[in-house]
């Protein structure tokens, strides 16, 4: 039997409340890039987490509350947008064909984040994960070319996908308002602590320059 809406969103809050407790600051050089998923996420302003809550914390609830919207308009592709449905299939065989697929099996924490730390000026990386991933789509065979009237009419089960893909979208967030409070609390709970004791540790390092130089 197919869960509700409701079920679906609450299971996956459900699911960020137990890994938030498991949360820790992040002690490497902070990303310059914003995350594209977070930014302006409508599903973060329904959950109540503003830009004061670390982008760690934040990812983990989007990128799985995205997942629901995902899913139900994958399965209404599936359904109703034949044409959009075969582009799809014959996408994914591509990828399958890939013998490298490093953005495959993450767990929401880190699902659509970029591959690769930014690089530091004057000191280029060897390779990347991004583009050894890169290298090896290059030698997949591109899918085959399409009519005039066919793009039409994928133009148009696309815009029907991004339209039902909005109507989920609002119901979501709708639904999430009913979390909020659990959120927030958890936020209190586990997340506001450590980014105290963190600003409370670099203040201390900040008034004490030269402290241990016996100057």
């Amino acid at each position: 039997m197919e869960r509700s809406l409701e079920t679906q969103v609450s299971q996956a809050v459900d699911a960020w409340l137990r890994w938030v407790p498991r949360w820790e600051p992040a002690t490497h050089r902070g990303r310059i890039a914003p995350c594209r998923r977070c930014l302006g996420s409508p599903i973060l302003s329904a959950a109540g987490l503003g830009s004061d809550v670390p982008h760690g914390v934040q990812h983990g609830l989007s990128t799985r509350v995205k997942t629901i919207v995902d899913h139900a308009v994958a399965d209404y592709t599936s359904r109703n947008l034949p044409m959009l449905q075969d582009e799809l299939d014959q996408q994914a065989a591509r990828n399958r064909s890939r013998g490298y697929r490093p953005t495959e099996g993450l767990d929401p924490e880190f699902d659509g984040l970029p591959l690769d730390p930014d690089p530091v000026p004057g000191q280029p990386f060897l390779f990347t994960i991004a583009g050894m991933a890169s290298e090896d789509e290059t030698q997949v065979p591109s899918l085959p070319p399409l009519s005039e009237d066919a793009k039409i009419a994928l133009r148009r089960e696309v815009a029907l996908a991004d339209e039902y893909a909005n109507l989920i979208g609002r119901e979501v967030c709708a639904i999430l308002l009913h979390h909020r409070l659990r959120i927030h609390a958890a936020i209190v709970e586990y997340v506001e602590p450590q980014v105290a004791a963190m600003l409370a540790e670099l203040s201390q390092a900040l008034d004490d320059p030269f402290e241990g130089l016996g100057l």
